[in-house]
């Protein structure tokens, strides 16, 4: 009998997580199950079927999953995006802002060359501001997204839009509205 589940019907919707009246998205149901995860690795390559990409950049930390999942498919290397603090070698930050405050993201400065052509990957694009600095720091270095793939989509937090207007194309499996 084939699988007639979608993306979206293996993620858990938590309630009042991580605060109150928070809806959120677990993708880790969606990881635990392989025919989702395999489901939703094939459909964010899907759009890119026939481009050469050099690397494949993953949003910490859940980014990191499907961007390492994704790179071994393109047999391409993977780099990481990751908080301020957490890279050991030299690094190129970019700073955002967040609801409440500000957060710095950091590239190894020798993980992309100029003119390496990369995709950026997240489980989960919002307001795009963790994807728009990932985008920045992979620009500073010289490379070039070429397309943000993300599992989810929360549409009226503006975040596609937002990468839309900085040239980017986006690839998103499923949109939660409301949220």
């Amino acid at each position: 009998m084939p699988n007639t589940k979608q993306v979206k019907d293996y993620i858990r919707t938590i309630p009042d997580f991580p605060h109150a009246g928070i809806m959120f998205r677990d993708v880790t149901t969606l990881f635990l199950d392989p025919r989702g995860f395999r489901m939703a690795v094939d459909q964010l390559l899907h759009p890119y079927a026939g481009m050469r990409f050099d690397k494949v950049a993953g949003l910490e930390a859940r980014g990191f999953i499907m961007g390492g999942a994704i790179a071994h498919q393109l047999s391409t290397g993977f780099v990481p995006i990751r908080k301020k603090g957490k890279l050991p070698g030299k690094t190129i930050e970019q700073s955002y802002k967040l609801e409440y405050g500000e957060a710095t993201m950091e590239l190894h400065e020798d993980s992309l060359q100029p003119g390496d052509k990369v995709l950026l990957v997240d489980d989960l694009l919002a307001t795009g501001g963790t994807a728009e600095a990932g985008i920045k720091l992979i620009e500073k270095l010289g490379a070039e997204v070429i397309g943000c793939s993300f599992i989810i989509d929360l549409p009226d937090l503006g975040g596609r839009a937002k990468l839309e207007a900085m040239g980017q194309d986006v690839h998103v499996l499923c949109d939660f509205e409301g949220d």
